[in-house]
């Protein structure tokens, strides 16, 4: 191109409430091009007109430099004949079209922002609501397509004229930021007691009294129920232990952990080991929660997190949290305001009427959450993040698949730690994080959730993908909607099939088969047994069952997930002995005559290869929780006793059959054996560990002699256990194998709906 030029462009991408109107306005104006740029369902449309080195320019920068918090995944564009524009301007969306834009995260506070919320210079000096064109809320205000603050929860707050201005100024941070405000005219603080009636707010919109009134309240030991970006929180001070015990108390979670807040990088180094990467993690724009290894000494209350190595921690990431730390001067513990297993609240009169038993004030708003959205949770792995929870800050961001989906596809996802995943074309959309779908709230949350995502970015799915398992309450949702609508296409996917394939799509893997090793408490095979300890040759589209654990039973069926010692017993009744002078089996000898009796009959006792399972079993042997309150606490305890600085390792036998077989029962032979010799715990649950990390090795390498595979796909939720992740992984390396692990998408189940998504595609593609 020469001279002067005319281009219609358009830009996909996550390209709306991010700034991106404001920037390429302002690269228009530097660059001396006319022309408009505007909102439409589809994204960002352009109109360029000017000298024909500065458009290449234009563009160039468009695809290198966006703004901070867009992801512009194409530009397209046309030339048309000049037309002498003059000026470049912003202009209204367009309704009209399809809706195929894309959303953002939550946010958040950005640097300026923060500045600002602390300068008694400033007008928006101490207002919990601050946010800019770089921060803020986003995905949990929006109810509609193309975003502008009509289509926010934001849409009752008329502008001041301050506010006004700043918002029609193209120089100001504040341009086109949607949900921009001020005391004088935006979203205004108040704390309530449980009844809903007023203890303290500020008619002038900056709440100082009310936040005052709840830090008190803190200090002096109550619960404090905070309204969030996606939901309410239930706050206590993490250094007071009967404060922390009452709240364990009133949300009915007996042991599992809860998740502080601390004001900074500094305070969270007093209470945590804090490495580069965790660092990084903690002060992203997504704000996850971090688990790091707990500091010696910290000062937090024992009921925190009783007996983990790990703490939950995470900084302040709206202004109203940056307020509440700041006059605290102390870590907070910030939980899912929820009993436990339930939804998150959301709405004020559910808050009220779902907390009021837990809550003692409060601390709310009048900006309506649109969507509830749980914090995220994720750690590090060899120095680059493994995600446990995909929610804020991460969700509606979009996967990429590895090719392009002919119909849209809707995967329903699992039953625990559920997710779904709405896909058309080469994105993949994994909800945020769901829950467990055996509470009725979370199903109701489940379906209005899939609702709002096909109204919000226009999807109607034409095939749902589900899991094997007839129970699932996922897979009846699946069943029946499409009972309802015949012309749907369903597909069944085997669950740890779908296990590794979410491992594939999140490492941008296109490259043909590998061997999966799938790890993970219980998943249904496709022979009608419980599988749960997975070796499979798989691509997209298909697998094999190469190997597995040894199968054992399970006595009583779901009641031995609760209650692990009765999976001691049924390996150890296995392995030709109760070793009756164990701890464990001691305290339920009265128990053992109706166990082994299930056991011997194979009545409520079906048959699983279950790693989870294999972990509680050996759990219980070394005396750890017999009895369990939450998914994994038993394989966690083993996890925490382990020996980091253990090397040895029991072996493992393998069959020589096809499907290759590896004795699991040999390995709880040793740890018995073992323990009776009074070989320490923690000691022998790091060889536990690094024994059946050994047999994976092996198995891989005899799968690989018979397949010439040399790639091997680690997924699962067994896979968070980093003690076992890495040993794997060294092993693997070791051995010369091509190792991919998750990082984007979590190993456990909410990964499962991605993974579902994908391999309907695949198997569309391979029919043609």
């Amino acid at each position: 191109m020469s001279g002067i030029v005319r281009i219609e462009a358009r830009v996909e991408g996550i390209v709306q409430g991010v700034g991106f109107r404001p920037y390429a306005h302002a690269l228009a104006r530097r660059l001396g091009l006319a022309g408009r740029v505007g909102n439409d369902g589809a994204g960002v449309f352009l109109e360029l007109e000017g000298e024909s080195e500065r458009v290449e320019d234009f563009l160039t920068a468009l695809r290198r430099q966006p703004p901070p918090l867009a992801v512009v995944e194409r530009v397209r564009h046309r030339v048309t004949a000049p037309r002498g524009a003059v000026g470049f301007e912003i202009v209204g969306s367009d309704r009209s079209g399809p809706l195929q834009t894309l959303v953002s995260p939550d946010v958040a506070t950005c640097a300026d922002c923060l500045r600002e919320l602390f300068d008694p210079g400033d007008r928006r000096y101490r207002y919990p609501f601050i946010n800019c064109v770089n921060c803020g809320p986003r995905y949990t205000i929006v109810a509609g397509l193309p975003y502008d603050r009509s289509g926010t929860t934001m849409r009752g707050f008329a502008m001041c004229a301050r506010c006004e201005r700043e918002y029609h100024d193209p120089g100001d941070r504040r341009f086109h930021a949607q949900p921009a405000c001020c005391p004088a005219c935006g979203p205004r603080l108040v704390l309530r007691d449980r009844h809903g009636r007023v203890l303290a707010g500020d008619p002038s919109g900056a709440g100082d009294a009310a936040l005052a009134e709840a830090v008190r309240r803190l200090a002096a030991g109550q619960v404090v129920a905070i309204k969030g970006l996606g939901g309410y929180h239930l706050a206590v001070d993490a250094t007071n232990e009967p404060a922390v015990a009452a709240l364990r108390a009133r949300k009915r979670r007996e042991q599992k952990p809860f998740a502080m807040m601390v004001a900074d990088l500094t305070a969270a180094g007093e209470v945590c080991q804090v490495d580069a990467a965790g660092a990084a993690l903690l002060t992203s724009p997504r704000g996850p929660i971090v688990l790091l290894p707990r500091a010696a000494g910290a000062a937090v209350a024992a009921s925190v997190a009783p007996g983990e190595r790990r703490l939950g921690m995470m900084l302040p990431y709206t202004g109203l949290h940056h307020l509440l730390l700041r006059e605290l001067a102390r870590p907070l513990v910030l939980t899912s305001g929820n009993l436990s297993d339930e939804p998150i609240a959301h709405t004020d009169p559910d808050a009220l009427a779902r907390l009021g038993a837990i809550a003692d004030a409060f601390l709310t708003h009048d900006r309506p959450i649109h969507t509830r959205v749980d914090d995220s949770v994720s750690c590090t792995f060899r120095g680059r993040e493994l995600v446990l929870r995909r929610s804020r800050g991460y969700a509606p961001r979009p996967v990429p698949l590895p090719r392009r989906l002919r119909r849209p596809v809707l995967g329903c996802g699992a039953e625990l730690k559920n997710t779904f995943c709405l896909a058309r074309e080469r994105h993949a959309l994994v909800s945020h994080h769901i829950g467990d779908l055996a509470d009725y709230a979370t199903l109701r949350s489940y379906t209005a959730g899939i609702a709002h995502w096909e109204r919000l970015f226009d999807v109607a799915p034409q095939v749902l993908a589900f899991d094997l398992h007839p129970e699932y309450l996922s897979t009846k949702y699946a069943l029946e909607r499409a009972a309802d609508h015949p012309e749907l296409t369903l597909v069944g996917v085997q669950h740890h099939h779908a296990h590794i394939v979410s491992c594939l799509v999140d490492n941008g893997w296109a490259s043909g088969p590998v061997l999966g090793v799938a790890f993970d408490g219980l998943g249904y095979g496709s022979d009608g047994t419980l599988w749960g300890g997975e070796l499979l040759v798989a691509d997209y589209a298909r697998f094999t069952r190469a190997g597995h654990l040894a199968p054992v039973r399970m006595p009583g069926g779901t009641t031995a997930i609760r209650q692990p010692w009765r999976m001691a017993v049924s390996y150890l009744d296995a392995t030709g002995g109760l070793a009756e002078d164990l701890p464990v089996l001691r305290r339920h000898a009265d128990q053992w005559p109706a166990v082994r009796d299930l056991l011997a009959r194979g009545t409520a006792a079906p048959v699983t290869t279950s790693a989870g399972r294999l972990f509680d079993a050996v759990a219980a042997i070394l005396d750890l929780p017999d009895q369990i309150t939450y998914e994994g606490q038993a394989a966690i305890a083993l996890e925490q006793l382990a020996d980091p600085s253990e090397t040895g390792a029991y072996p493992v036998r393998l069959g020589d059959g096809d499907p290759v077989v590896l004795d699991t029962m040999g390995l709880v032979r040793a740890v018995v054996e073992q323990r009776r010799r009074g070989v320490p715990a923690p000691v022998v649950a790091a060889r536990f560990h690094r024994g059946l990390a050994g047999a994976v090795v092996a198995a891989c390498r005899r799968l690989r002699e018979r397949t010439g595979v040399g790639t091997v796909a680690l997924s699962g939720g067994v896979f968070q256990n980093l003690l076992l992740l890495e040993s794997v992984v060294d092993g693997l390396e070791r051995a010369r194998f091509r190792v991919l692990t998750h990082s984007r998408v979590p190993p456990n189940d909410g990964g499962i709906s991605l993974g579902q998504v994908a391999v309907a595609g695949a198997r569309a593609a391979a029919a043609g």
